[in-house]
């Protein structure tokens, strides 16, 4: 994540914790065909609001309100306008499974949902699947790689690459020693099978593996027995009070310095940056953290159209646009919205079973059709009768068998509040190397 922010527009929908009012299979689950004309579909945006992982919904927001501004701006989809709900999820499963019934039963003309996240695909996912709710979820579980449900897709990278991708560009940098620092939470942990497979298979040597309890007072214990084993790299992911707290005890009992620190897109989240800025410093940062994230580069027709969108979401900051304007996250849920709005064009029909079988169709890459860079560009096609390709801000989507689309990394730097640096790209072909490796 090109750093997530917490914007202006952050939407709360607490879901009650009792159960659902109906089944994930009952009234829900018909699909929104008998819509009134002149009736909104809505794009749900499943993922924490709250919780340690409550950066996550805003940057969905950014993403989801920046699609549906130019969607409603060049006519809607069939006749409806579309809109953006927020469901918190709170970031577990516990809370999350309730908010999707209660998404389900309650919500009028559901269209689709853009998530889950890792912290509660698992639930999550065959409920949405059950009630036929076509699902963009920027989960990074390698649990869905091989997924046979229907209504799930995902165009962000799973976890398992991303773990590669962080342990190449530490093997790249001469770094042969690592300690794994990760939260004790679903997300957290599912990036660390990875990081060791690949740096092990890479030749070097993992010498501590921290599960860290979140939130504690203190990490002297724990940093202690790390610097004990002379690591020369940290991988991690922790919330934001956790890393502060543990990074401040490491730059004082390590004589004012850190250890060059390889973290997941967590760490280039604007509320972890400014958590570490407090903690140890906006100069020591710089000269030691990276984090990795999936490459979308700012630029090109299809960055421009969801750059001006983005600029036109009503009260977003200037700080707020600046920071998800290179949001490769961001631009992924703009895509996602983008992409059931021209299945939807294509099935001629707003009902999720029908424009679910067209999501390829619009978005996979095939002889005879026209690149795409917007909805309203593909929208024209389609209505011409042509074959099309969606390629958007986050790249050229491609979706496998199994609902799978993924591509490069990109390895970022902190500069000041709002703004990273590319240092490096991890491309698809050397993950894939590496991940075939014993």
């Amino acid at each position: 994540m090109h750093v997530r922010v917490s914007g202006s527009k952050w939407r709360l929908v607490l879901a009650a914790a009792a159960a659902a009012a109906l089944a994930a299979t009952g009234a829900g689950a018909a699909g929104v065909a008998g819509a009134a004309s002149k009736s909104s579909l809505v794009f749900a945006e499943l993922n924490p609001f709250s919780g340690p992982d409550a950066a996550f919904g805003p940057e969905m927001v950014a993403g989801c309100d920046a699609a549906v501004g130019l969607i409603d701006h060049h006519g809607g989809i069939l006749g409806h306008k579309a809109t953006c709900k927020g469901v918190d999820t709170h970031g577990d499963p516990a809370d999350a499974v309730p908010a999707a019934e209660q998404m389900i039963a309650t919500v009028p003309n559901l269209a689709g949902v853009i998530g889950p996240s890792s912290d509660e695909a698992l639930a999550t996912v065959p409920i949405l699947n059950r009630a036929k709710v076509p699902m963009m979820a920027d989960t990074g579980q390698s649990a869905f790689t091989h997924t046979t449900s229907q209504y799930f897709w995902r165009i962000s990278p799973a976890d398992d690459v991303k773990g590669y991708a962080m342990a190449l560009y530490a093997h790249a940098h001469h770094e042969t020693r690592a300690a794994l620092v990760f939260g004790n939470t679903v997300g957290a942990q599912s990036d660390t099978v990875t990081v060791l497979k690949g740096f092990k298979a890479l030749g070097g040597k993992v010498v501590d593996n921290v599960k860290i309890a979140l939130d504690q007072p203190s990490y002297n214990t724990e940093v202690e027995s790390m610097l004990g084993k002379h690591p020369d790299v940290i991988f991690t992911e922790t919330d934001p009070a956790t890393a502060a707290t543990f990074f401040s005890d490491l730059k004082q009992l390590n004589h004012t310095h850190l250890i060059p620190i390889v973290g997941s897109e967590v760490t280039l989240e604007a509320n972890w940056v400014q958590a570490m800025v407090r903690a140890v410093g906006g100069k020591t940062l710089k000269s030691y953290q990276v984090g990795v994230q999936p490459y979308a580069p700012p630029s090109g027709a299809a960055y421009t159209t969801f750059n001006g969108a983005l600029h036109a979401v009503k009260g977003f900051s200037k700080t707020t646009i600046a920071v998800y304007s290179t949001d490769p996250y961001a631009m992924g849920y703009y895509d996602s919205v983008n992409i059931y709005a021209l299945a939807m064009i294509k099935a001629h029909s707003t009902n999720r079973s029908a424009f679910n079988r067209d999501i390829t169709a619009v978005s996979n890459p095939g002889h005879g059709k026209v690149v795409v860079h917007s909805f309203a560009q593909g929208a024209k096609d389609l209505a011409a009768g042509k074959s099309i390709e969606y390629v958007g801000a986050s790249g050229q989507v491609d979706f496998n068998r199994w609902h799978n689309s993924t591509g490069a990394f990109e390895v970022a730097g902190f500069v000041h509040a709002g703004k990273i640096r590319i240092v490096d790209v991890v491309s698809s072909a050397q993950i894939a190397q590496l991940s075939s490796k014993r």
